[in-house]
């Protein structure tokens, strides 16, 4: 037993967290505590990046003429992504996305400009900048989990519009946009799961020894 191990208790709500994290889009209008919401943020900027390169910049969206716009983004693409879908147009449609107006926090991550000029870790492996991205995200997901909030990472609308609408600088690229709050519950499953959409499947069917 490694003497670097947690104890018990600590080492279960790790587990339970991760567990229990679920792709949210139910919120409550209930404020999100500031120093609550700092801690999240913290812990999102505490995650790993290759070269030390933190590639994430986080928009807080408090206006809500804003919010109103990037909710119709998102729409447009929603019924883009259902046309491509063919024959699972309708079904798609039925997936809910108010959470965009509904969640008491509303933040858009992104990469910044002038991510080239990290070399380290993304010669020959560029995208680690958003690999790094999206360990600061989930970071974030795990620790509201563990505050009793619930998080949804919402991914359905055009980046360049979006960029444009926040002004981001030319080379900079949105990548996620998170509704945060609180929730009356967690789903026992993955919501996609649960309206039949997708099944997750087991960790045999993706491990494999010494080669593909």
């Amino acid at each position: 037993m490694s003497q670097h191990k947690f104890n018990d208790a600590e080492l279960a709500g790790v587990y339970r967290a991760i567990a229990e994290r679920r792709d949210m889009r139910h919120f409550l209008s209930d404020p999100v505590d500031p120093d609550v919401l700092k801690k999240l943020l913290q812990a999102a900027h505490q995650a790993g990046s290759v070269g030390l390169m933190q590639p994430w910049r986080f928009i807080r969206i408090t206006d809500k003429q804003r919010r109103s716009q990037i909710y119709q983004i998102v729409e447009q693409e929603r019924k883009k992504t259902a046309q491509a879908l063919a024959e699972r147009e309708d079904e798609f449609m039925k997936l809910k996305v108010e959470g965009i107006r509904e969640c008491a926090e509303l933040i858009v991550v992104a990469l910044p400009d002038k991510r080239e000029q990290h070399i380290f870790g993304r010669r020959t492996l560029p995208e680690m900048d958003l690999a790094s991205t999206a360990c600061a995200i989930q970071n974030m997901w795990l620790a509201a989990r563990a505050e009793g909030l619930g998080m949804g990472w919402v991914s359905l609308f055009e980046p360049n519009t979006l960029a444009e609408l926040l002004k981001m600088p030319k080379g900079s690229r949105p990548i996620a946009i998170l509704c945060l709050g609180h929730v009356a519950e967690f789903y026992p499953q993955p919501m996609l799961e649960l309206e039949n959409w997708a099944k997750a499947r087991p960790l045999e069917d993706f491990l494999s020894e010494n080669e593909w």
